[in-house]
């Protein structure tokens, strides 16, 4: 039967030309193209539409332009066709002028604008876009749902991505599966892990629920969602559930995902398992699955598989995640020289990079190579940011390190970074633990309009480590009276103020205004500091009484705590309580056996002082040995109880020497109580003169200009002795002494210490 309607001619180059678009011929479209102008044949909306449509998609955009501009009428889907054009090529200024002149955009107008700012990471601008198209009347598309639910995943805007939520359901878009897959996406990347916000992943879960049929891009959001907040256990049960109750597959998004569980939790048997079951199936490890591989070997302390992997895929396609979990484990096994050929190979090493490689250095003790790699940053590489300062300053935080860590200062002030709030509180941590508390001060007082709640408390515990605890109080007072609400770390730092200066009251103040007010559970470090206080404060049945009544089960920090106070103030039998309580939790704690022991010996109980010591040598538990260090000239010098090792060992024992003799001379009484040995009385003297501490400032003497600061470290607590040693001694030379102890910092100057003798 012949067709009543049959096409026209230009219905026929109409089809012709939507056969050039879907096979990208640029050369048949032409070729269309020039029969019609040459036989004049009517060019139409239909026909123009076509033909604006072939130019556009395949790339001929100056005669997609002309034929536009040509055009006599434009509908809708011409405005579309070029602004695709323009988004599609990345000309998002020209596409927005072009957005605001067609006449009425529809669904596919505004989608396109989303789908460009999405695409170029302009987030924000998406989400915008997407509530301006709603509240102008145009209803989204699942495109359109997909894209924006995207932009709310990538910025974590959980609100919007509730509101867009609910335009799906009243849609009725809930079951078509790539808006679902979107959705559990968004909420599954929007569960906020710092706050433990679990309540979005089960909105995920429940959109999960409700499908008959999951694909497997459903099954990777919930993976993903629960490696994202940290739940990594749910995260492989989830996987372990998709594998018996579907057909389907894992692809490369879920094993990258099940490792980088598997790397976090260091399971290294199951990584194995999915590694073979990798080369089984013959995935390709290039990319993703590669970067979790060598992720999971290296936090597995499986450092040289990770290595051989990165050998077989090239470092072209590491991440810096890899490479960071790589570094770590060379760093864990105290070989940082494979980091820094892989390192060294990677093209363009981002800052996180170089980064990484700078503070495995630095935490390996390689100080100038670490300094040498940033100097070369400097130089060569990306600009150090924030955290590169932060991460380095930490380190030499740790290292006491301040002449580096002033010229780290320098380079922050350069680069325009140290009034960043991560650097600022970074310096005043490194400037305390160096022993600097006036620097550390200048600084936090230099960031005061950026200061948020670690600032203020790094500065209350700095000040209590240096025996400033009113000061500290203080500040503390001024911190609530801005309502900045204090954390537990805070009051942690508010109750060692409290404990360094003898604040009994204040403290147990502050112990109920930290439960009551501001609603913080107290923690096994707020119970130690309280138990320190009292102990500290000589009130030792109250400190027995309320580690005895502890919501919580003590734990060593407490009952050695108590320990310590026994030994100080000589209770025997309440120290034999807290030492075989302390014992009966861990048994090879040689700090409880040495307390025990010490405080027998103070009380004249030498036998029983010795049947402890005995017992501990037994059990073959070795106690701590105390040493002190000090750093000259980039150098660090570590000093034992009489050592003899040190390559100027004799100047020093000459200087040590001539020291006591001098401030025996100015009243000197050596505390030969604080040798717990029964021996003579010139044997406890010797031993005594030879404390690591004080060879540690005979060294420095010897070795630093007239006048300036000398800065000494300590492993354990300053005995007695030592410390009325070092207030003569700084009267003696004329100098300031810091000693930073296990405790805290004590500044000896002209005879007297910032402790005030309590510590």
């Amino acid at each position: 039967m012949q067709n009543p309607n049959p096409p026209s001619l230009s219905d026929k180059w109409a089809l012709l030309l939507q056969s050039a678009i879907k096979s990208r011929d640029p050369l048949l479209g032409r070729c269309i193209h020039a029969p019609i102008i040459k036989h004049g044949i009517c060019l139409g909306v239909f026909l123009m539409n076509n033909l604006l449509n072939f130019y556009a998609k395949t790339g001929f955009f100056s005669d997609a332009h002309r034929l536009f501009h040509e055009m006599p009428l434009k509908t809708t889907f011409s405005w579309n066709t070029i602004l695709s054009m323009h988004v599609k090529g990345g000309h998002l200024d020209s596409a927005r002028q072009l957005f605001d002149e067609i006449p009425h955009p529809d669904s596919v107008s505004w989608t396109t604008m989303i789908v460009g700012y999405n695409h170029l990471g302009l987030f924000n601008t998406a989400i915008n876009t997407f509530l301006r198209m709603v509240s102008s009347g145009i209803s989204p598309t699942q495109f359109t749902f997909t894209n924006v639910l995207a932009s709310c995943s990538a910025k974590k805007a959980l609100n919007v991505g509730n509101k867009v939520h609910s335009f799906v359901v009243k849609l009725g878009l809930s079951g078509v599966v790539p808006v679902a897959n979107s959705l559990l996406n968004m909420y599954a990347k929007c569960g906020d892990s710092v706050m433990a916000n679990f309540g979005r992943l089960d909105l995920a879960l429940s959109l999960f629920d409700q499908m008959s049929d999951p694909d497997i891009v459903s099954w990777n959001s919930i993976i993903t969602g629960y490696c994202h907040q940290g739940r990594d256990i749910k995260a492989l049960e989830t996987f372990s559930s998709m594998l018996k109750s579907s057909s389907l597959n894992p692809d490369k998004f879920t094993l990258a995902s099940v490792l980088s569980a598997c790397a976090n939790l260091q399971s290294l048997k199951l990584g194995k398992q999915i590694h073979a079951h990798i080369v089984k199936v013959d995935i390709d490890t290039a990319g993703a699955v590669g970067n979790a591989l060598i992720s999971m070997y290296a936090k597995s302390g499986a450092v040289e598989i990770a290595r051989r992997i990165v050998q077989l895929t090239g470092t072209s396609s590491l991440n810096v995640i890899a490479f960071t979990s790589l570094l770590d484990g060379y760093v864990k096994i105290g070989d940082i020289n494979p980091a820094r050929e892989i390192f060294d190979s990677l093209k363009c090493p981002d800052v996180v990079a170089w980064t990484a490689m700078i503070v495995g250095y630095a935490q390996n003790d390689l100080i100038s190579n670490a300094l040498a790699l940033f100097r070369l940053m400097i130089r060569e590489g990306p600009k150090p940011n924030s955290y590169t300062l932060a991460a380095l300053l930490s380190v030499f935080s740790s290292l006491a390190s301040l002449d580096h860590g002033k010229q780290l200062h320098a380079v922050a002030m350069r680069l325009e970074e140290a009034s960043s709030i991560s650097v600022g509180n970074a310096l005043i941590t490194m400037y305390s633990r160096s022993g600097s508390i006036k620097d550390a001060r200048k600084v936090f007082n230099q960031i005061c309009s950026y200061r948020d709640t670690l600032t203020w408390t790094s500065m209350i515990l700095a000040l209590a480590q240096h025996g400033l605890g009113n000061v500290a109080i203080e500040l503390f007072e001024k911190m609530l009276k801005i309502n900045l609400k204090p954390d537990h770390i805070t009051y942690v730092s508010v109750l060692s103020a409290c404990t360094h200066v003898g604040l009994v009251e204040q403290g147990k103040r502050y112990f109920n205004l930290m439960k009551n007010v501001h609603n913080i559970e107290p923690t096994s470090s707020h119970y130690a500091c309280m138990i320190d206080l009292l102990g500290r404060a000589g009130l030792l049945e109250e400190a027995y009484n309320f580690i005895t009544n502890m919501p919580i089960e003590p734990d060593v920090v407490a009952w050695g705590s108590l320990l310590s106070s026994c030994r100080v103030y000589r209770n025997v039998d309440l120290a034999k309580v807290a030492a075989e309580t302390l014992l009966s939790i861990d048994p090879n704690n040689s700090g409880a056996y040495s307390a025990l022991a010490n405080t027998l010996s103070a009380c004249g109980k030498w036998e029983d002082a010795a049947k402890v010591r005995k017992s501990m040598k037994d059990r073959a538990v070795k106690k701590e040995q105390g040493f002190s260090w000090v750093q000259i000239q980039n150098k660090v010098h570590t000093f034992g109880v009489d050592d003899a090792l040190h390559p100027q060992r004799d100047a020093i024992y000459r200087m040590i020497s001539k020291i006591w003799n001098e401030i025996k001379k100015m009243g000197f009484i050596p505390d030969t109580n604080s040798v717990l040995h029964d021996l003579e009385q010139e044997v406890k003297e010797q031993i005594l003169r030879h404390h690591s501490e004080k060879l540690a400032i005979a060294f420095a003497l010897i070795n630093t200009p007239e006048h300036s600061t000398l800065r000494i470290m300590k492993n354990l607590r300053v005995c007695n002795d030592c410390h009325s040693a070092i207030k003569y001694i700084s009267k003696l030379v004329k100098r300031e002494i810091i000693v930073r102890d296990a405790t805290r910092f004590h500044h000896f100057n002209g005879g007297s210490c910032s402790c005030q003798d309590y510590w």
